[in-house]
């Protein structure tokens, strides 16, 4: 479905329309899917039919920059305050109050920044990856594993240089991106992000981002945070790190041997983690 966000008088950005996947019953428990990059809300075509069938109500949009009625041209309009008002207001234009929030990659940090700012729309938080911005920023600046692990942000950060990079030789480097999902599962999002100005979109999250620490966001909801071994863009001393800013009840997943792409590779562990949090 089409979800259309109106801006209230004198808003710095155009109405977006975003495409969001809704399913399960709607009296069920709201459960938000954030996507990360380069990845469009397919990502949780494993998750998605699970959790329905659980019984909870499942809203998965293309965030901004993957919608196509959702791109502006500016590359600030893609910082994090605007993509946690994105996700507040397809809950509000959806009547939901508040939800279980699932976010993978960038979604994680989007989701870890709507838990911070906004607790009351935040039955549980499900962060994949990424863990809270201020354990990855630490790790960024003090261990030198994750600085080399996170050394590809700036190549991202290069408008032009970046897109040209990834789209080469028929987008090999993107498509290598995606290692080691199978071919099958990693083209619908190439073929997303080869659409003309998708893939600049998507990396404007990069160009926009503050990747700084911040003091005094904890975050005090009910969270999960899973992280995988053989990711190769987050690594241990970030994810360990991650409980020192979780006030509230917290719980440690670790998977071994599991890429980056959790959703895709180990969707039973992500639908687990949300059904414990929504079974109380």
């Amino acid at each position: 479905m089409e979800i259309r966000l109106e801006r209230p008088a004198g808003h710095p950005h155009a109405p977006l329309t975003f495409d969001v996947v809704v399913d399960g019953p709607p009296t069920g428990q709201p459960v938000l899917l954030l996507h990360g990059f380069p990845q469009t809300a397919r990502s949780w075509d494993q998750v998605v039919p699970a959790l329905a069938a659980a019984g909870l109500r499942v809203i998965a949009p293309n965030q901004r920059g993957y919608s196509p009625g959702a791109r502006p041209a500016d590359p600030a309009a893609y910082a994090t305050p605007h993509l946690v008002e994105d996700a507040l207001g397809v809950l509000d234009a959806l009547g939901v109050a508040d939800a279980h929030v699932v976010g993978h990659d960038w979604g994680a940090m989007v989701g870890w920044r709507l838990a911070a700012w906004r607790p009351e729309r935040v039955r549980s938080l499900t962060a994949l990856c990424v863990p809270h911005p201020s354990a990855f920023a630490w790790a960024r600046e003090n261990d030198p594993d994750q600085a080399r692990r996170s050394s590809y942000m700036d190549l991202f950060r290069q408008e032009g240089r970046a897109e040209q990079t990834l789209l080469a030789d028929d987008a090999r480097r993107l498509r290598a991106v995606f290692r080691p999902l199978p071919a099958g599962r990693a083209e619908p999002h190439v073929l997303a992000m080869t659409e003309p100005g998708a893939l600049t979109a998507a990396l404007n999250w990069y160009r926009a981002a503050r990747l700084d620490a911040r003091p005094g966001e904890d975050v005090t909801v009910p969270t999960t945070y899973v992280w995988s071994t053989a990711d190769p863009a987050f690594g241990p001393v970030g994810a360990r790190r991650c409980a020192e800013h979780v006030t509230g009840p917290y719980r440690y997943v670790e998977l071994e041997g599991v890429s980056h792409w959790i959703p895709d590779e180990e969707p039973d562990a992500v639908v687990e983690a949300v059904l414990a949090h929504a079974r109380g």
